[in-house]
């Protein structure tokens, strides 16, 4: 039972740590372009012409 007295607060903790960072990262635009990295990750660029 004590046991349970320290995890919830932390799994509480970190809960609310995750919903923070969460939030910051869609304030700074984080997930703007998904697409865009995803075909980045495609272009091979030793086959550019010289």
């Amino acid at each position: 039972m004590s046991g349970l007295a320290i995890l919830i607060p932390v799994a509480l903790l970190m809960g609310v740590c995750g919903l923070a960072f969460f939030f910051w990262a869609m304030r700074h635009d984080q997930f703007e372009d998904l697409d865009g990295a995803a075909q980045r990750v495609l272009i091979d660029e030793d086959d550019e012409p010289s």
